[in-house]
């Protein structure tokens, strides 16, 4: 473990309290799409809940069953389980967050890995080995985000402008087949509505909430399903409609569209390199 969390559990409430009034997901974009969550398998869940709270986040009960942690932009859902090992290794290679003061964090008492090749670029570790990588926004010189081709959108221009919140979600990395790469992307940007471009050296696409980094992995990876970061989540408007139009266009659903009893709607797919991803409407009513 890599920081104490003990005293945090106790404390869930009161950081909750103090916590500020912009975590919530954003708007969708014109496809209907934002960023919505990481669904982490875990050992301990309150231990790992207790180093996001600590991050920066406000600790929630999603659906009454399932801890998690919500941040602007995104919502961490954590469950009990076995994994078949870290992210790292997986399709998603890692998630990364950006923050007003990576400084104030070790002062708070994390252990910071400093990038000794990338200016205000570090990582911490979770109390089960998972690295969240961090972007210091006064410092970091690779936040920036262009639009191939050129031109202007004001909400993927979030990144070329300081921050206003202590923390953010900012990339998911995805790491494919150097000759996918370029597919990958507009994989991304087409079934999602996501606005292709570059995230400093990196071919991206940039949906509400988060930005998709992709890049050529060293070697082989594995699929998300049954790794700590099982799958990711995109919060979709419409989502029984939108479900149709991808099976329309040869998307094929490891689970259909479905709505529970409590009104949450939900469908699971896998992108073709093994990224597992749901698709859930409901998540923006957590508070």
């Amino acid at each position: 473990m890599r920081c104490s969390f003990a005293p945090l559990i106790t404390a869930l409430a009161l950081t909750a309290i103090a916590f500020p009034a912009a975590a919530q997901l954003s708007p969708a974009n014109k496809t209907g799409v934002a960023m919505g969550h990481l669904h982490y398998t875990v050992k301990d869940v309150k231990a790992n809940q207790a180093f996001w709270v600590k991050l920066g986040g406000k600790a929630i009960v999603f659906n009454g069953t399932i801890d998690g942690v919500l941040f602007p932009d995104v919502v961490i859902l954590l469950r009990q389980g076995e994994t078949n090992g870290g992210t790292e290794g997986s399709v998603v290679n890692h998630v990364a967050f950006r923050v007003k003061s990576i400084a104030a964090l070790e002062q708070a008492g994390f252990k910071v890995e400093w990038n000794k090749e990338v200016p205000g670029v570090g990582s911490v570790h979770s109390p089960e080995g998972e690295r969240i990588e961090l972007f210091d926004d006064k410092l970091a010189t690779n936040l920036g985000f262009t639009i191939d081709g050129g031109g202007k959108d004001p909400v993927a221009d979030r990144h070329n402008r300081p921050t206003a919140v202590p923390i953010v979600a900012h990339h998911i990395h995805l790491q494919v087949p150097e000759d996918q790469v370029k597919a990958a992307k507009a994989w991304y940007a087409e079934k999602f509505g996501g606005i292709p471009g570059l995230r400093w050296r990196y071919d991206a696409v940039d949906l509400p909430g988060i930005n998709i980094n992709i890049s050529a992995a060293p070697k082989p990876t594995v699929p998300t399903k049954g790794r700590m970061l099982d799958h990711i989540g995109f919060e979709v408007q419409n989502l029984e409609a939108f479900c149709k139009a991808l099976e329309a266009r040869g998307i094929k659903f490891d689970r259909p569209y479905s709505k529970l009893p409590t009104g949450l709607g939900l469908a699971f797919l896998t992108d073709p390199w093994g990224t597992y991803i749901e698709l859930t409407e409901g998540l923006r009513a957590i508070k």
